[in-house]
């Protein structure tokens, strides 16, 4: 559905983004993911048709954002990091001036406009004034808009800055149900927004991709193995034994506490979780805790995006 290939972007001499590239399927839900001036939303408005790059090339939908930038325009909706709203109309004449912009046909505005509506969950507040609203309702508004002529693909930028933790919540369901309907790409600097809602990560540091998979394999190309720690009562020498009887462990790690306890780290090309339980329990030595030791998005984030800034 999208395809971005080596999209540059220099601003005079600064450069904002380099060799982009990156593909969304259709119906999918990409997070673009980096710290505060990254070049996501530079990204964003190259792939909206809102300005061209200095290099490379992309399409939506097919269509090529050059050559066919109308077309482009006609099937995507864009919500900005700050909604383009027109604060002093009502919600729902804010939506038939949108609506009219978009192309959409007279006899099917209403019921086009009923079904934003219902999606951003705005149905309280269509006869409001804009201006008078809180935060999160601008935020739902901006969402409609986005969602009017209901566009093949949405591009959201930093959709739930600003908002409270109810509210953030809210959005995120809202965001998850477009999945399937439309190809969305989301962009933001807040972890557990991309963990929560999107099936596809693409981490950019000072304008570079530096990662592009799925967090699951993200997480298991950054672990390596699975690492496991576990706190046991018995004799430190009998354990080392025990997990050296599994060929796939790769390292074991003892400490004794001041407790007289035995903290262990191990490490393996799979997870073994329940064999090392049995063999625990078969050499009777006492197994008090076993965790897994998760690599999450956050730590990904941090390591790509420091090791880069390091370069």
């Amino acid at each position: 559905m999208i395809e971005v290939n080596d999209l540059t972007k220099y601003y005079g001499q600064k450069r904002a983004i380099s060799n982009v590239s990156f593909k969304v399927k259709k119906g999918e839900i990409l997070g673009m993911l980096g710290p505060n001036a990254a070049g996501k939303t530079t990204a964003m408005r190259i792939l909206t048709c809102y300005m061209p790059p200095t290099a490379g090339s992309a399409t939506v939908g097919g269509y090529d954002i050059f050559d066919q930038s109308m077309q482009v325009r006609r099937i995507t909706g864009y919500l900005p990091e700050n909604p383009p709203l027109y604060t002093e109309l009502t919600v729902k004449d804010y939506l038939m001036f949108v609506a009219k912009i978009k192309g959409v046909e007279k006899d099917k505005t209403k019921a086009e406009i009923d079904t934003v509506i219902e999606k951003a969950s705005i149905g309280e507040v269509r006869n409001r004034v804009i201006g008078k609203l809180s935060k999160g309702f601008k935020q739902r508004v901006g969402l409609a808009q986005c969602l009017l002529n209901n566009p093949q693909v949405v591009i959201l930028d930093e959709p739930t800055v600003g908002l409270d933790p109810k509210q953030i919540i809210e959005i995120r369901e809202l965001i998850k149900n477009l999945k399937g309907d439309h190809t969305v790409i989301l962009s933001s600097h807040i972890l557990p927004e991309v963990e929560q809602t999107c099936e596809r990560v693409v981490i950019i540091s000072e304008g570079e991709v530096v990662a592009e998979d799925t967090p699951e394999n993200l997480t298991a190309r950054m672990k390596g193995g699975e690492r496991v720690l576990l706190e046991l009562e018995g004799d430190e020498k009998q354990v080392k034994e025990v997990f050296r009887t599994f060929p796939d462990v790769t390292a074991v790690k003892v400490n004794k506490t001041a407790g007289g306890l035995l903290k262990v780290e191990v490490e393996s090309k799979k997870d073994l979780r329940k064999d090392y339980a049995q063999a625990l329990i078969v050499k009777k030595i006492g197994l008090l805790e076993m965790q897994s030791d998760k690599v999450t998005l956050e730590d990904i984030f941090l390591h790509l995006t420091t090791k880069e800034e390091a370069a």
